[in-house]
C-alpha cells in the first residue's frame, strides 16, 4: 500500500509555494489542481446522500464529482463515499430515486428485470433474484471516466463538458453474473447477423425525444470475455448511484460503456444509433486540431467510440503543490492502469523533464484490470522539484510526452505523462 502523507495545508503556505515555484521559474502544469479547495454550497453530500462533503462538484444539478486526489490516494479500493460520479441525466425531480450511495429499496430490487432480445427467437427475461442464485465471480477493475483529465487539454483550447483532473477513476471490486455464458445458457437461438450487444439501462432523458444513454459492444472484444451483470461492489449491494441494483461491468472499458441500472441487454447486427453513442463519446482516427474539426465532424467512418482505457499513469505522492521531507529520500508512488489486453510491464520516473528516465518497484496484485501500485524512493536536494511519470505496457503503448498531442473535441480519453512539481525541504 502507498504511504499516505497529510495533505492539508493552509492559504498562506500554498501561496509560498506558488511564490516560490514562480520565483524559479516554474509555470504550473496547465490544469493542475492545488490541493486546497473553495468551500462549496451545497456540499456533495446535500446532492447525493452519502456522499463526502469534501468530494469536488462539478455539476450539481447532474451530480457530477470527482475525488480529491489527497483522499483517492488513501484506500487500495475506493470506498463508495468518495467515489467519482458521472451521471448524464439529472439527480433531481423524476431521477432523484438514485441520489443516494445505499442499495436500493428491497421491493426495487424484487420487482427489477432485465429482458434479452433484439435478433433472437426466444428472448428472455431475467430478475435480479435469478442472477443471485447463480454462480458468480468477481472482477477487480478501474472505473474512470472518459472525460478524467480533461481540464489537462484546456491548455491547448477549452472542450465541452466538466474540467476533470486525475479524481474521475476510482479502484473496485465488482461481483456479478459472467456475461457471455448467461446469454449462452438463457437458448436465445440468436440469427447468424447478429455482431453488437447493446444495453440499456433505466435512466430516461429529461426532454422527450433525447439521447438515450445506450451503448453497443462488438461482441469480439477481447474485454466482453470478462464482463459481469454486477450485483455487488465492494463487498456490499452496489450504490444506487453507481448503477445498482445490476450494472454491466466491462472491465477495462471507460465508465460510459459501464451501463448503470440495466433493464435491457440486445443482440444485434449494428450499433445503436444513439447521439451518446454516434457523435458525443468518440475520438477522431486522426490529429486535429480545434476550430477545423468538432463532435459534429465524427463519423464511424473518421472515428471511434471511448472502449478500452488509454495507458496511463499518476503520481499520488508527492502531490502538485506539496511539501515533503527530503531526509532519507523522498518516496515517489503511484498507480498506473492500461485495458488489460495485456500486462502493463514498466513504470518509469523522470527527474530531469524526461532526458532520463528511471523505473519503479511495480505492484501488480490487483492486474490485469486494477490498478498498478508503484513506487520508487529518490534522492532530492532541497527546493522545488517536477517528476514526470510514464507507463509502458507488454504491447510497447506508453503516454505521449506531449498529452496535447491527443487533443480533441470532446475531450477524452487524457492520458499524456504526469507531470507533478513540488516542494523538497530538509534534504
Amino acid at each position: 500500500m502507498p504511504r499516505v502523507y497529510n495533505t492539508q495545508i493552509d492559504r498562506r503556505t500554498f501561496l509560498k509555494l506558488a511564490g516560490a515555484g514562480a520565483a524559479a521559474g516554474l509555470v504550473r502544469w496547465p490544469g493542475g489542481m492545488p490541493l486546497a479547495y473553495a468551500a462549496q454550497s451545497p456540499d456533495a453530500s446535500q446532492i447525493i446522500t452519502g456522499k463526502s462533503p469534501e468530494m469536488i462538484i462539478h455539476n450539481a444539478k447532474l451530480g457530477v464529482m470527482e475525488t480529491p486526489l489527497g483522499m483517492l490516494r488513501e484506500h487500495r479500493l475506493t470506498p463508495k463515499n468518495i467515489l467519482y460520479n458521472r451521471t448524464h441525466f439529472p439527480v433531481e425531480g423524476a431521477g432523484k430515486w438514485m441520489a443516494t450511495t445505499a442499495p436500493a429499496d428491497p421491493d426495487v430490487i424484487k420487482s427489477w428485470t432485465i429482458l434479452v432480445s433484439g435478433l433472437v427467437q426466444r428472448p428472455k427475461t431475467i430478475s435480479v433474484a435469478d442472477l443471485m442464485q447463480m454462480d458468480m465471480v468477481k472482477r477487480t477493475s478501474v472505473m474512470q471516466c472518459a472525460g478524467n483529465g480533461r481540464a489537462y487539454y484546456w491548455a491547448k483550447a477549452k472542450t465541452p463538458g466538466s474540467g476533470w483532473h486525475h479524481g474521475g477513476m476510482g479502484n473496485l471490486t465488482w461481483e456479478g453474473v459472467p456475461l457471455k455464458p448467461l446469454l449462452k445458457n438463457l437458448d436465445l437461438s440468436p440469427s447468424d447477423q447478429v455482431r453488437f450487444l447493446t444495453a440499456n439501462g433505466k435512466d430516461v432523458p429529461p426532454v422527450k425525444g433525447g439521447a438515450d444513454l445506450i451503448k453497443s459492444y462488438h461482441l469480439e472484444t477481447p474485454q466482453l470475455d470478462d464482463a459481469i451483470l454486477a450485483v455487488r461492489m465492494n463487498g456490499e449491494p452496489i450504490p444506487t448511484i453507481h448503477g445498482g441494483p445490476v450494472r454491466l461491468i466491462i472491465p477495462g472499458y471507460y465508465g460510459n460503456m459501464n451501463v448503470k441500472w440495466v433493464t435491457d441487454l440486445l443482440l444485434m447486427d449494428e450499433p445503436t444509433p444513439s447521439a451518446l453513442m454516434q457523435k458525443t463519446y468518440r475520438l477522431p482516427n486522426r490529429t486535429v486540431e480545434p476550430g477545423k474539426f468538432t463532435t459534429q465532424d465524427l463519423t464511424r467512418e473518421n472515428s471511434t467510440p471511448t472502449y478500452g482505457f488509454k495507458i496511463m499513469s499518476v503520481l499520488f505522492s508527492p502531490m502538485m503543490g506539496e511539501k515533503v521531507s527530503g531526509s532519507g529520500g523522498v518516496d515517489l508512488q503511484g498507480v498506473a492502469w492500461n485495458d488489460g489486453v495485456v500486462p502493463l510491464t514498466e513504470v518509469r520516473v523522470s527527474l530531469d523533464k524526461g532526458k532520463t528516465w528511471q523505473t519503479t518497484e511495480l505492484d501488480d496484485s490487483d492486474a490485469p484490470y486494477g490498478w498498478y501500485h508503484w513506487h520508487r524512493n529518490v534522492n532530492l536536494d532541497s527546493g522545488v522539484h517536477e517528476v514526470w511519470v510514464r507507463a509502458i505496457d507488454a504491447w510497447g503503448r506508453s503516454q505521449p510526452v506531449n498529452g496535447l498531442t491527443t487533443w480533441n473535441p470532446g475531450g477524452w480519453e487524457w492520458h499524456g505523462v504526469d507531470r507533478v512539481r513540488f516542494h523538497v525541504s530538509g534534504a
